[in-house]
């Protein structure tokens, strides 16, 4: 649940630089301190966390846009952040409170960003809630497991990465099988939580105090899905296969695609193999997006992924239509599959024209400057950042 930096106080505004300048220089005890101080000068334990933590987590991100922050900086800064929620959470416990009830909350298997997820859970137990919190990338035969063994009133799950979806929406049926309602939120669901409505979650909430209060009020009885139940159940646009086969010939079109890119440019066939394992993540990113815009059969999905990576290279220097010919090779590949070449002409008519489009799926996913040519670009697309620049940063669920 992304969480947009709120109007502040020029009080929480002095916390939130100084929590800034305290994760810039990596000085964990200052930033810790800092922290303590706000809630001894009376500062809500959970305003410290989503009014002054979370702007520092959303502005780190910002930063890493922007080029004015390395990777490792920004894996540092949220690696301060994260330790920072860790000893809130044991300053001035919050006063006994009757037990509302119990909770998990996890993030979808393959989502490694954990911290929007964390926000959440310290926020639910400073109301009151018994929660557990089982980090990222959780399996959902790990999850459903826990749940028989704890009986948790709801899941709260969380997923900041598009490309996740189709998973977070087997871990949504799963868990509802078992007669347990589900809450989502994250980037990846959309701002508008268009795809937790797609997906059949029982709720969406767009950042952690929503979260919270929605909670309150007790989630809705969830009725388990009919005896073998299918994702196509739920979406029909997945009966002519162009998901499936997508997914499962990726590595066969990435490797197709790059031998189209070293025809078209020869001084690729030059590269280190470092450089040509990038190119060839890179393009696997490429095609995971595309494989989740035939999920969710969304054109601005895929659209929105590629006018972000857009905006990416251009603060590094890195001209825009250097992403062209990895489309073209895609979709010379994927010419009897109407659907993919639909999504891809209109990433590409948005690319030729300018357009900034799409829900904003994109952002979540690191491009690394500097580690190999990407798709003819010089740059190395990632999606294993835990910021960006609407990727949950300061964000519940």
């Amino acid at each position: 649940m992304t969480l947009s930096p709120a109007p502040m106080t020029e009080s929480l505004a002095g916390y939130v630089d100084h929590l800034w300048d305290a994760v810039v220089a990596v000085d964990e005890h200052t930033a810790v301190r800092g922290v303590f101080d706000a809630v001894d000068a009376g500062v809500p334990p959970e305003d410290v966390l989503l009014d002054i933590i979370a702007p520092v987590q959303h502005r780190v991100g910002e930063h890493w846009a922007a080029n004015r922050m390395t990777v490792a900086q920004e894996h540092a800064a949220t690696a301060i952040n994260d330790r920072v929620i860790a000893a809130l959470a044991h300053h001035r416990p919050p006063a006994a409170a009757a037990e509302r009830g119990r909770i998990t909350v996890a993030c979808v298997d393959g989502e490694w960003h954990a911290l929007p997820a964390r926000l959440l859970a310290e926020v639910l137990r400073l109301r009151g809630w018994r929660v557990d919190f089982l980090g990222a990338q959780v399996p959902a035969p790990h999850l459903i497991a826990h749940l028989h063994r704890t009986g948790p009133q709801a899941v709260g799950l969380s997923s900041s990465i598009a490309t996740r979806l189709p998973t977070a929406h087997a871990a949504i049926t799963a868990c509802q099988a078992v007669a347990v309602p589900v809450l989502v939120g994250g980037a990846a669901f959309g701002p508008d939580g268009r795809y937790a409505r797609l997906l059949g979650a029982d709720a969406w909430a767009p950042d952690a105090r929503t979260a919270a209060d929605f909670l309150s009020h007790g989630m809705p009885d969830t009725r388990p899905p009919a005896l073998g139940h299918q994702p196509v159940d739920d979406l029909p646009h997945l009966s002519d296969q162009e998901y499936s086969l997508v997914a499962r010939t990726a590595p066969q079109l990435v490797k197709e695609t790059l031998t189209q890119l070293e025809e078209r440019f020869p001084a690729l066939r030059d590269y280190s193999e470092r450089q040509r394992q990038h190119t060839a993540e890179d393009l696997a990113h490429i095609t995971d997006f595309l494989a989740t815009a035939l999920y969710t059969d969304d054109d601005e999905l895929f659209t929105g992924f590629l006018t972000w990576t857009r905006l990416i290279l251009t603060t590094r220097g890195v001209p825009a239509h250097s992403l062209h010919p990895a489309l073209d090779a895609l979709s010379a590949q994927l010419k009897d599959f109407p659907r993919a070449r639909r999504i891809l002409g209109h990433a590409r008519r948005s690319l030729d024209t300018g357009t900034r489009t799409g829900p904003g799926t994109g952002p979540g996913t690191r491009v690394d400057t500097g580690t190999g040519p990407g798709t003819g670009t010089g740059t190395r697309i990632d999606t294993r950042t835990d910021t960006g620049p609407s990727s949950g940063l300061g964000s519940s669920v």
